[in-house]
């Protein structure tokens, strides 16, 4: 039996309006955001509900506190280790990508991501861990939107404070306080160049803190911490 045209066209068209609802809703979210701060993410949800299925009662280590009581170290070996074009470009470092396209290649695995620090916000914030073909797409998109409705700082600030630093920890505060004792304020170079060493597996390195790759990695960050930019 065939279908109406106009039948078909409201079929084809729900589907359209739900993902311009969804968009909406994470412009929304971006919009309030620029002014206000997030008490979560979906990425700290995800990893909650994780720990959960083993331990119930289990919570997150998450403290919120503004840019200017980060250490200067910790934003800058971040830089470093991260993202170190990040006040330059509008959310996409293509040279990055490239590298990280043809070190992947040549090594038969992906190996390197050159994500920005931008774009590992817009994960954080609103993607599951799950791997979809359209999660690339949607992470540029909200990329797009961040880098639209944001200054650098506010950006930065929110990546500070919502990033995975160990198992059930996040943001800068937690992780000071759960690695060293002191307040993100009181981050030693040191010390912030092993925490931003730690960003592309910290569950890992929560487990291994003497881990030889870490140690190699921190030294690097501390030799590149003088020439990063801040915002």
């Amino acid at each position: 039996m065939n279908i109406p045209w106009r039948w078909a066209w409201r079929i084809l068209a729900l589907p359209v309006a739900l993902l311009l609802l969804y968009q909406a809703w994470i412009f929304a979210h971006i919009w309030w955001w620029a002014s206000h701060n997030p008490a979560t993410s979906a990425f700290m949800e995800t990893r909650l509900e994780a720990l959960q299925e083993k331990k119930p009662n289990a919570g997150l280590l998450h403290h919120w506190v503004p840019y200017e009581k980060i250490s200067h170290h910790l934003k800058r070996a971040l830089i470093a280790s991260e993202d170190a074009k990040f006040v330059d470009h509008e959310g996409f470092d293509w040279e990055g990508i490239q590298k990280a396209y043809e070190k992947n290649l040549k090594k038969g695995r992906i190996v390197a991501g050159g994500s920005t620090i931008s774009q590992q916000l817009a994960k954080n914030l609103f993607l599951s861990g799950k791997r979809t073909p359209w999660r690339k797409l949607e992470e540029a998109t909200i990329t797009v939107m961040l880098e639209g409705m944001m200054d650098k700082r506010r950006i930065f600030e929110i990546y500070l404070n919502v990033i995975e630093w160990g198992n059930g920890v996040f943001g800068a505060e937690a992780a000071a306080r759960h690695y060293y004792g002191v307040s993100a304020s009181h981050l030693s170079a040191d010390q912030a160049a092993r925490l931003a060493a730690m960003v592309p597996n910290p569950r890992y390195y929560d487990r291994h803190r003497e881990a030889k790759g870490l140690l190699r990695k921190t030294g690097i960050i501390l030799e590149r911490m003088g020439s990063a930019e801040i915002p």
